[in-house]
């Protein structure tokens, strides 16, 4: 089950954390995964890993926020049978306290990093008679955070835009689905800590563990098992749907 033997996989930000995970083991089911990452070194680690254990892969070094850049790429790799948008990058902050340099940063890099590798793989999957896409929400785009206004901002759009596209393109075979994690022990997530609240390191990972009802984080390995199942034939039924892998985080907090 869940085979991706002879598909073609991009995974954007697939370099590292969730995105290395799905990529390592979207190649283990068969696929040739093209992981795009603006830091090209550590998708080539990630690359590396996986051709050691008979995988293909292939890296692909791409701002996602330039679409030109982005439609370019896509049209050499041709063959997309799956795309995973799953490249971000998170901010601290409230709607007063976040200024306008930050607010587009995000902006560029969630939201039209997403719409830029939509807009370049939908017409190549129509072209192939069908797809799968999954796009990386969040539980904050479906709960209020304190202090991630922008992030919530950009990950409530990746929400939007994953109805809309499952809704316009049912007729060309495209499924389109969100996964929405809690948080997930990364190690972005330690440099963020370590950032955001020197001194307090120890203390915020506790507490941001204990957020999700299930007591811990999640793992990488935890989201992309969803993101595998959904891009898999098996899925072939689901299209419009978040999924939340969030340890109880949306429904059990009282």
């Amino acid at each position: 089950m869940f085979s991706l033997k002879g598909k073609s996989a991009i995974i954007t930000g697939g370099g590292s954390g969730i995105g290395k995970a799905i990529s390592v083991l979207f190649a283990a089911q068969g696929a040739h995964v093209h992981i795009v990452e603006l830091n090209s070194e550590s998708g080539e680690i990630v690359a590396g890993e996986i051709r050691s254990n008979g995988g293909q892969a292939s890296v692909h070094s791409c701002d996602v926020s330039d679409q030109q850049k982005v439609v370019a790429l896509f049209k050499g790799i041709e063959k997309i049978d799956i795309l995973v948008n799953n490249a971000g990058i998170a901010h601290v902050g409230k709607a007063d306290t976040t200024s306008a340099e930050d607010f587009e940063r995000v902006y560029n890099v969630n939201v039209k990093g997403a719409y830029n590798c939509l807009f370049a793989a939908i017409p190549i999957m129509k072209s192939l008679g069908g797809g799968a896409i999954v796009n990386l929400a969040s539980i904050a785009a479906i709960v209020g955070l304190s202090d991630r206004f922008a992030y919530s901002m950009s990950k409530g759009a990746i929400y939007a835009m994953t109805l809309s596209v499952a809704k316009d393109y049912l007729g060309h075979n495209i499924r389109c689905n969100s996964i929405s994690p809690a948080r997930v022990h990364t190690p972005f997530v330690d440099g963020f800590i370590a950032k955001n609240y020197p001194g307090k390191e120890d203390e915020m990972f506790d507490k941001l563990s204990k957020s999700q009802p299930i007591g811990r984080m999640a793992k990488p390995d935890e989201v992309a098992s969803m993101a595998l199942y959904l891009c898999s034939d098996e899925a072939s039924f689901l299209t419009g749907c978040d999924y939340p892998v969030d340890g109880g985080f949306i429904k059990l907090n009282t």
